[in-house]
Order: C-alpha cells, then sequence, then structure tokens
C-alpha cells in the first residue's frame, strides 16, 4: 500500500467535519480530517489517498489519515434548509450573505445562497453550484421556496423534499394516469373476462374475501379469503393488488414508480409511489367491487401444514373491509360479520407463528408511536399502539406467502438453469463484534445472552432473552438495543436468506402499490405462471434495482422517523418545565441520553447540569459515577426528568434532574 494508491467508495462525515473512509471492512477506517475533505459531502462518492499516520495519545493506537483528491458523484445535487443573514455564528467570511443553514444533520457546513428576493426566514430548496478551493463555503442557488420555517405545512414539505420525496408527479406520468382514469374501470373488465376465458386468470369473486387494514389507511394491497375444503382442509387465498396490469414496463407510470421506489408515510400524509387514481382506485382491492390481483393460494390442513400451494392472476370481490380494531372486536366477543372465517384464520396464523419461532424467527415486538394532529397539524396526542391479535395474524399470512414465493421463483429459476434473476428479501446475521457489545450491555443489566465464538448467535438465543425481559421495567430498552444490533434487512438478487425471520428464502410480493421491488416480483410471478415475458433489460438492472431501492427505502424509514420525532418535540414544546418518568437509554462522557416512558420521546440531559459533582464516565458498565457523592447513574435505570427545552427545528428535548429525582 504505497501513498500514491487511490481509492474510491462513498464517504462518511460527522457534524463536526471529521471524515472516515473504509478501505477494507477487516481493517480501521481512514480518518480523514476537515482540512482533507476536498470539498465532499456526506456521503459522497470519492477517491482517497492515504496521506501519512497519527497517534493517539491516550491510547498509543496509530490510525491513518487520509485525503480526498477527487469528488466522484455527489450524493445529493439539492440541499433544504432555512435562509438566514450570513453573522458570528457561520463565521466572519458569511457576514454580509445569505446563508443557508441546511436541515441535513450530517451536513457540516453552510452554503451561501445567491440571487435576488432571498427571503429570510424561509424554507427553500437550493441546486449546489460549487465550492473552489478559495471560497469558505460552498454556494448555490434558490430552487424552490417552501415557505416559513416553523409552521407545520412548511416543516413537513421540508422534511420530505431534504429526503428526496416529492408529493407532485412529472407531466407525463400525470398524463398517463389520467388516461387510466378515463378507461380504467372499462379496461379492468376487459382484461379480467378475457383473461378468466383464457385461463390465464382465476375468478375468486364467489369465494369470501375480505381486507383488514389500519382504520385511517387510504388503499389496500392485500385481502384474504377462506373456504373449507371437502376434505376438511382449509384454501386460504392471498390476494395482492395486481398494480402490474397498469403499470407497465417502458411507461412514465413505471419509471417515475422506479425512480420512488417506495411510498413514504409520515405523521401527516403519504407521499406515494404511484398517482392516487392507481393507489386509491384501480389498483387498491377496495370492498364491494371486482378488482385484479396476484394470488398466492395455499390448501392447509387443521394443523397449519401446506398441503398445496398454486401462484397467478386472480380477480376478486372483497365482502367486507374491517379496521384491525373491528376485526379484532369480532374475535373478542365471538359476535359480528365474518366470524366464522376470522376464527378459522386466527387459529390457523397462531400455529405458523409458533412453528416459524420454534424454527428460530426473531418475536421482535415493540409498540408502535402514532401521532394524533388537530386539522391544523398540531399534535395533540401520542398513542403507544400494541399489536393485537388481527395485526399478527395478518402479518403471519403475508410472511406466508412472502416464503412461498420466493420458493417458488427460486425453483422455477434453477428450473431454467438462471441465477440472480429474481429479488429476495435478505437478513444477514447479526455482526459478531456487535453481539459482543450487546452481550457487553446485557451482562450490565443483569442478563445473559447465549452466543459462540465469535460473537455467533441464534434466533433462539434472542428469543429466551425478550422472554425473560417481558413485562420488566427495562424491556422495552432491551429489545431496542437488540434490534439495533441486527443487521439492516435488504434487497438483492442473491439469496442470503433471511435471519430474523428464519427463512431459507424471502422476498417482498404483498405490497406492489407501495414498493417497486413487489411489482417486480409480480412480473417474475406472472413470467412463471402465464408466460408474460420479463425482458432481458430488466433483468440486467435488477442489481441496480435493488440498490435503488435500497436507498430509497432507508430515506423513507429516516423520514418518518424524523416526522414522528418532530411531533413529539412539538407536542412537549407546551409542557416545558413538567417532570416525567423516563428511563436512562444512553450514556456518554457528554451526558445520559433518557426516553420517556409516556410518549417515547428521546432528549439528552448534559453531564455539566447532573447536580454539583463532577461525574466520571465509566464506558465498560455503561454508567457515570459522581467523584465525591459516589451517585451512579447507569444505561437502564428508571429516572425520573424535568424538560428544560424543546427546539423544534432541530427536534431536540433538553432535560434536567427532577427535583423530586
Amino acid at each position: 500500500m504505497t501513498d500514491t494508491q487511490t481509492f474510491e467508495g462513498p464517504i462518511t462525515i460527522i457534524k463536526t467535519g471529521k471524515g472516515f473512509f473504509s478501505i477494507d471492512p477487516e481493517q480501521d477506517d481512514l480518518f480523514i480530517p476537515g482540512e482533507n475533505l476536498g470539498g465532499a459531502f456526506p456521503g459522497d462518492t470519492v477517491k482517497v489517498q492515504i496521506a501519512g499516520e497519527d497517534t493517539d495519545p491516550r491510547t498509543g493506537k496509530t490510525k491513518k489519515i487520509g485525503k480526498v483528491v477527487e469528488v466522484v458523484h455527489r450524493a445529493r445535487e439539492t440541499f433544504v434548509g432555512t435562509l438566514v443573514a450570513g453573522g458570528p455564528d457561520f463565521g466572519e467570511d458569511s457576514i454580509g450573505h445569505v446563508m443557508l443553514a441546511p436541515d441535513f444533520k450530517k451536513m457540516y457546513v453552510p452554503f451561501v445562497v445567491k440571487g435576488e428576493s432571498l427571503p429570510l426566514g424561509h424554507k427553500v430548496v437550493i441546486r449546489y453550484q460549487g465550492w473552489s478551493s478559495t471560497q469558505p463555503y460552498p454556494w448555490g442557488i434558490l430552487e424552490e421556496i417552501i415557505g416559513p420555517a416553523g409552521e407545520h405545512e412548511t416543516e413537513m414539505r421540508a422534511l420530505a423534499l431534504g429526503s428526496g420525496f416529492r408529493s407532485d408527479f412529472p407531466p407525463g406520468v400525470v398524463a398517463e394516469a389520467a388516461r387510466l382514469e378515463e378507461v380504467g374501470h372499462a379496461e379492468l373488465s376487459r382484461i379480467a373476462e378475457e383473461e378468466i376465458a383464457a385461463g390465464t386468470r382465476r375468478d375468486f369473486r364467489d369465494a369470501t374475501t375480505f381486507n383488514i387494514d389500519p382504520y385511517d389507511a387510504k388503499d389496500f394491497d392485500d385481502a384474504l379469503s377462506v373456504r373449507t375444503l371437502p376434505n376438511g382442509n382449509y384454501e386460504i387465498g392471498v390476494h395482492i393488488a395486481d398494480v402490474s396490469s397498469f403499470v407497465r414496463p417502458g411507461t412514465a407510470l413505471d419509471a417515475e414508480a422506479r425512480n420512488r421506489a417506495t411510498s413514504v408515510y409520515l405523521v401527516d400524509r403519504t407521499i406515494p409511489m404511484l398517482p392516487e387514481v392507481l393507489s386509491t382506485d384501480l389498483c387498491s382491492l377496495n370492498p364491494n367491487e371486482d378488482r385484479l390481483s396476484v394470488s398466492a393460494v395455499f390448501e392447509i390442513d387443521q394443523n397449519a401444514g401446506i398441503v398445496s400451494r398454486s401462484f397467478g392472476p386472480t380477480v376478486i370481490h372483497s365482502d367486507k373491509r374491517f379496521a384491525y380494531e373491528e376485526a379484532q372486536e369480532v374475535l373478542d366477543t365471538g359476535e359480528g360479520p365474518l366470524l366464522a372465517e376470522l376464527i378459522i384464520l386466527r387459529d390457523l396464523a397462531a400455529k405458523i407463528r409458533e412453528r416459524r419461532v420454534k424454527n428460530g424467527a426473531i418475536a421482535f415486538d415493540t409498540p408502535e408511536v402514532k401521532i394524533k394532529l388537530d386539522e391544523t397539524g398540531k399534535p395533540i396526542a401520542v398513542l403507544l399502539k400494541e399489536r393485537k391479535e388481527t395485526n399478527l395474524l395478518i402479518e403471519d399470512f403475508m410472511l406466508l406467502a412472502n416464503v412461498a414465493v420466493a420458493e417458488f421463483l427460486t425453483e422455477e429459476m434453477k428450473k431454467a438453469h438462471l441465477t440472480g434473476c429474481t429479488i429476495y428479501r435478505v437478513h444477514d446475521r447479526p455482526d459478531g463484534d456487535r453481539i459482543e457489545t450487546l452481550g457487553q450491555f446485557l451482562k450490565v443489566l443483569g442478563y445473559h445472552l447465549e452466543m459462540g465464538p465469535g460473537g455467533k448467535v441464534k434466533g433462539a438465543a434472542i428469543n429466551a432473552l425478550l422472554e425473560e425481559v417481558a413485562g420488566k421495567p427495562e424491556e422495552y430498552l432491551i429489545k431496542v438495543a437488540a434490534l439495533r444490533s441486527m443487521a439492516r434487512a435488504v434487497y438483492s438478487t442473491k439469496n442470503a436468506g433471511h435471519f430474523g425471520l428464519a427463512f431459507d428464502s424471502y422476498t417482498h410480493f404483498t405490497s406492489p402499490i407501495r414498493r417497486y421491488p413487489d411489482l417486480l416480483i409480480h412480473r417474475m410471478v406472472k413470467h412463471y405462471t402465464i408466460g408474460t415475458p420479463f425482458s432481458t433489460e430488466e433483468v440486467t438492472e435488477l442489481d441496480q434495482l435493488t440498490l435503488r431501492s435500497n436507498e430509497r427505502e432507508q430515506a423513507a424509514t429516516e423520514a418518518e422517523r424524523d416526522s414522528i420525532k418532530m411531533k413529539q418535540v412539538e407536542f412537549l414544546a407546551g409542557r416545558i418545565g413538567e417532570e416525567f418518568d423516563a428511563v436512562i437509554s444512553g450514556v456518554s462522557d457528554r451526558g445520559l441520553y433518557v426516553e420517556l416512558k409516556e410518549t417515547r420521546a428521546e432528549g439528552m440531559i448534559r453531564i455539566r447540569d447532573i447536580g454539583d459533582d463532577y461525574f466520571i464516565y465509566d464506558e465498560k458498565r455503561y454508567r457515570i459515577v459522581g467523584e465525591k457523592s459516589k451517585k451512579e447513574y447507569a444505561l437502564g435505570d428508571p429516572i425520573k426528568v424535568k424538560l428544560m427545552a424543546a427546539r423544534i427545528p432541530e427536534k431536540e428535548l433538553d432535560f434536567g434532574l427532577a427535583t423530586s429525582a
């Protein structure tokens, strides 16, 4: 390895302007100090050279120093933020300029914004123009004014745009959607009748069929049908919206769906992958209407064993749309519509789930945070929604369909001597170092996680831990810590199995309205069942499509979390000075991270605000200890806190110790 050798890849840059670059997963990252960043932004693809070494005086450990020699590709060309006047906060060189304070948390430098009539105090989108080595700041030009900072609509739009998601569609997509709206229902009927007559689409309109969805759902990806067979077994149909009959390769609709890759669900809105006429009408399995679907149909015996299965295009007619709560009430009271069918599904699902957990599937189940808003977008309640039997029931049959379709496509590829011609949803075994760190954390809390050499762990061991902590004050904390130690599930053309679900093969088949990979899987199912062409071009692009889908999925997840965090902070902004029950969710040399039990909102108590004592950070035992008082604050401890500040733009809460603590 020489100083002139160049390495290419993505760079990580933190808020303080320090960079890190991975040459080899087995080696420590190169450290890239601010003066060596070469104008790179977080996530950019760069070329890096080794520029020397540095020794940490505390540890004596030597680390290699890197230098960016070229920015190959910008991760983003547009930035969202607030326009402010330059001044001391940004440095003397900013005085006299209009600056953009970026919303992007990892961005370590502001932008100079050039142009006329720049509205200070407004959230805007700017387009990056350049950053020469002689300029203290990068610069850009105004592209879009979002609105006054701090207003609900402005902040939500800014959050979406900052993550690369737009609610409006390009003109070509709008035009295609309008044409489909004109002919849509007639086309739907024509496709159904012609394909039923040709034997390429099965008719399930006489099967008892229903949807179970959230009460506020606008689109319906899936429905279930139930029939009792003469032999006493059950025919269960998992019917998924047939988006592929309307969104076809080569269309503007398909190109836009491919680019978006996913729908985004913020606290107050959905930013759909498809225009509304498709997502909530033509491609939605609305009750009391004939709808096209692609189905996985199972014959299941009394013990939930799979006797047979089949796949392909169908037409259904949903008899009933349940909200989860409505279906649960039918089961709880033993009265109401479709009781017999719901009981069959509930009992089969419980057996399917038990078998899956026995095989090592990890039974993570944490409450979902839901924000209730008034008509102006102001948060009026933060709710923790527990999953009930009906939520689990739907999940179990969706998992059953996803794994069955993955197995079917794998079998068909083997018959055709093909590889890499489908998309899997893969979840690698967790990194050994992270599991060992989790084990140390659990040991501090008084728990033991069984693991093998190198941090190898089985799903059964994690399930045993989750059972042990169930109902205890630290349950949620340990669940979150265990979740964070897991690898991230991703899309891939290479089948690596799914560790968390304990499946050898797994894919996403059940949500083509909101996930592009599912739409591709539908096209593949049709290809292998009724001979619909799946083009060579589509196959060769699969690897690139999985990378795009992974990137957009992560961006959507972060946007959704940020929207919840923003509204949690806004909800608590009116409660400054109040005291709350919390748990210590993190410990560092800067202070204590706490999570409120009532709302799951997170914040920090800075170490300087913890009493009159001098506190020493004990990294190995995840605690701080008072030098004089020996007062100890450790990870997982319950704690009473007082809210000191709620900074909505930063989505941050500051706490102090409660007077009663």
